[in-house]
C-alpha cells in the first residue's frame, strides 16, 4: 500500500497541488484526445507484429497516455479524452476495409489489448486527481434557506 500511495499519491496530496489555468487545460484535453488516436493506432499494429511482448508494450503506452493525461490536467476529463481519441479510432480499427483486411482481427492478442486498453482507460480516470470535480470547476455554493426572522 506504501508503494502505490508513494507512486500515485493519496487524494489529499492531489487537492493540495496547484492546477493548471483553464486555457492551458483545455489545449491539453485536445492534444491528449490526438495523441489517443496515435497510441491506439501503434498499438493496435504493435500487439499484432510482436505478439505476446507487443500486447505488453501497447497497454503500457496506453497506461502511461491515460495516467499521463490525469496528472497533467489534474482533473479526469484528462484521462478520459485520451480514453476517447483511443477508442474512437480503435473502433474505426475493428471494422473491415472493402478489400477485405483487418487492421485487428479476432485474436485473443486483440481482444486483450481492446479490453485492457479499457479498463486501463477506465481506472486511470478514477485515480485521485487535483480536483474533485471533473472539468476542475467546483460545484456552486449550496443555497441558504430563508427563513422569516432571517430577512
Amino acid at each position: 500500500m506504501r508503494f502505490t500511495h508513494a507512486l500515485l499519491g493519496t487524494r489529499e496530496e492531489r487537492l493540495g497541488e496547484p492546477m493548471p489555468p483553464r486555457g492551458v487545460r483545455i489545449a491539453v484535453y485536445a492534444v491528449l484526445f490526438l495523441l489517443g488516436a496515435a497510441v491506439s493506432v501503434c498499438g493496435a499494429f504493435v500487439q499484432t507484429l510482436w505478439g505476446g511482448a507487443g500486447v505488453v508494450l501497447a497497454l503500457a503506452g496506453c497506461a502511461g497516455l491515460f495516467y499521463g493525461g490525469l496528472r497533467a490536467t489534474g482533473t479526469k476529463l484528462g484521462a478520459g479524452c485520451a480514453l476517447g481519441g483511443w477508442f474512437l479510432v480503435l473502433a474505426a480499427l475493428l471494422a473491415p476495409r472493402p478489400e477485405g483486411d483487418l487492421v485487428l482481427s479476432a485474436t485473443p492478442s486483440a481482444y486483450l489489448y481492446l479490453f485492457g486498453g479499457a479498463v486501463l482507460g477506465v481506472v486511470c480516470a478514477t485515480l485521485p486527481t487535483r480536483s474533485g470535480f471533473l472539468f476542475g470547476v467546483p460545484a456552486p455554493e449550496p443555497r441558504r434557506t430563508v427563513r422569516d426572522g432571517d430577512r
